[in-house]
């Protein structure tokens, strides 16, 4: 009986802790982290608001599965002194995609999909594809040629399958009704810059296509399904594809930085019906990212609900690109939607190594570091204008800030 307890009892401290996550409580102690030192944080980003380098930022640090700080500083819109609010809403771009890559995972579970799935299996458009050997650059004597092998699911989450962008959008046509409208058109002109699984290219139109394999597989609309299988479960109660009309009031600006100053960046809004962005087109706050990411770090569960399973969690944040050269920023690898620290290089901003983190092209950033058993979020929303936001002062500023404040 005694052997017995002492298994079990092991067995469970091998367990991932379901802690229970509270958004709504400030508890540095609980945190394990140095009030003194987090206070910190929000002086030194309205550093950044009073030198006019962005409008306002929202910064959350939680650790073991209590929220330490959350700040707010600056505006959530300059011309109407609009104050930034802890809760205001932000267009996440690019930090959409790990929220994407977590319902694929989801169909990975139920056995609906595998990873090794072919994608012209689900997007006949794809069967004719050929790869151009010469990559972005134009050249007399390039000819097209099959490809060695059909891309799969995993390609398109890791940003190997050589697709780019091209194949995307074409201003000539009429739009588009429907999302299998859209894939199926851009599919249909697309090119492959290199051979499946030889090389990294970051592929917007990659992620997007994985919006359509989960209409096909679940039979559900994209919004539908990652409403009723992520936001739902994890009670992401601010988190829209289109912001409902009484939340308007807490979205937003989008800032450009031209010249040495800040203006409102006008966005076109496309012709036709509204085709969510499975690659950039959440819009979300701190705390609801704050609560997507503690599950991440809980292996898959958060508040005794169990979202993903423990091994979708560890393929998502592990490195899929051993001897290819991924990300942005130096030292990281690429997961399902996330980059992910692999070597000293990439702990600069005190980051453990696998440590998994997104950016967005507006300055949002979010990053989990199971060694200090650390969430953090930092939201802003300034165009980078083509540059890393990977690499922005803010963000490798509050990372290290974050990681600085920890007491025990």
């Amino acid at each position: 009986m005694k052997i017995t307890i002492l298994f079990l009892l092991a067995c469970s401290l091998a367990l991932p802790a379901d802690k229970h996550f509270v958004t709504d409580k400030i508890d540095p102690a609980l945190a394990g982290m140095d009030p003194a030192l987090l206070a910190r944080i929000p002086v030194r980003m309205k550093e950044f608001v009073d030198a006019g380098k962005t409008a306002g930022i929202v910064t959350l640090v939680a650790r073991h599965g209590h929220i330490a700080s959350i700040d707010a500083v600056g505006f959530q819109d300059i011309e109407h002194k609009i104050p930034m609010r802890t809760d205001s809403i932000f267009r996440l771009m690019s930090v959409t995609k790990p929220i994407t890559c977590a319902g694929v995972m989801v169909l990975v579970d139920d056995g609906r999909l595998s990873l090794l799935d072919p994608v012209e299996k689900f997007v006949p458009e794809f069967k004719n594809i050929e790869v151009n050997p010469c990559g972005t650059l134009v050249g007399y004597n390039c000819q097209l040629v099959p490809p060695s092998r059909p891309f799969t699911v995993l390609d398109l989450m890791t940003h190997t399958s050589g697709l780019g962008e091209s194949g995307r959008r074409d201003g000539s046509e009429t739009p588009p009704n429907s999302r299998a409208e859209l894939i199926a058109r851009a599919a249909s002109r697309a090119r492959l810059l290199f051979q499946p699984g030889t090389a990294w290219n970051y592929s917007n139109f990659g992620i997007a296509v994985l919006g359509r394999i989960i209409e096909v597989v679940s039979g559900k609309s994209y919004d539908q399904f990652m409403d009723e299988n992520i936001f739902q479960p994890l009670e992401m109660k601010d988190t829209f594809y289109e912001v409902p009309q009484d939340k308007a009031n807490r979205v937003a600006t989008v800032y450009t930085y031209e010249d040495g100053k800040l203006r409102p960046l006008v966005r076109r809004v496309p012709p036709g019906p509204k085709i969510s962005s499975p690659d950039s087109g959440l819009l979300s706050t701190a705390t609801d990212l704050a609560r997507f990411n503690q599950m991440m770090l809980n292996k898959g569960v958060l508040n005794g609900k169990r979202i993903l399973s423990a091994a979708a969690i560890e393929a998502m944040t592990t490195s899929q690109t051993e001897g290819i050269k991924a990300g942005y920023a130096p030292g990281v690898g690429q997961g399902f939607g996330y980059e992910v620290v692999t070597r000293p290089l990439g702990m600069y901003r005190y980051t453990s190594i696998g440590s998994f983190e997104k950016a967005g092209v507006y300055r949002t950033y979010v990053w989990v570091d199971p060694a200090k058993d650390l969430v953090g979020v930092i939201l802003m929303q300034r165009n980078t204008g083509g540059a890393s936001a990977d690499l922005a002062d803010e963000v490798n500023i509050f990372m290290a800030m974050a990681a600085a404040a920890i007491d025990h």
